[in-house]
């Protein structure tokens, strides 16, 4: 393992729907703006919105990048999102196996 340095991240969002979450991530890994994105379809969520208890289904969508194009990825979420306010939360990585983000580095390189 790395030393960590935290010079990756996580970025967490959720979508309407599989196929938007796909088309996100699509987008986003297309531009090299992130290495991988996993969808993870029928999550069901309780939220507050404009003043209601709503719920939903949505798909999770989690992009692996690295640190220094978090403000870009997040920013280019917001263009692609169908949502007013998107979830597009920046978490970072403490640690990983060296090849993994050696490879995050290599897929998100001519950015």
């Amino acid at each position: 393992m790395r030393e960590p340095k935290a010079t990756h991240c996580m970025v967490y969002v959720t979508a309407a729907s599989k196929d938007e979450a796909l088309k996100i991530g699509r987008a986003l890994v297309t531009e090299r703006l992130a290495a991988c994105a996993n969808v993870l379809p029928g999550m069901h969520s309780v939220y507050r919105w404009q003043g209601a208890v709503e719920e939903a289904e949505e798909a999770v969508l989690i992009l692996k990048t690295r640190k220094e194009l978090a403000d870009k990825t997040v920013a280019r979420i917001a263009v692609l999102h169908s949502y007013d306010v998107p979830c597009a939360v920046v978490y970072d990585m403490a640690n990983g196996l060296p090849a993994y983000l050696d490879w995050i580095d290599i897929s998100t390189s001519q950015v």
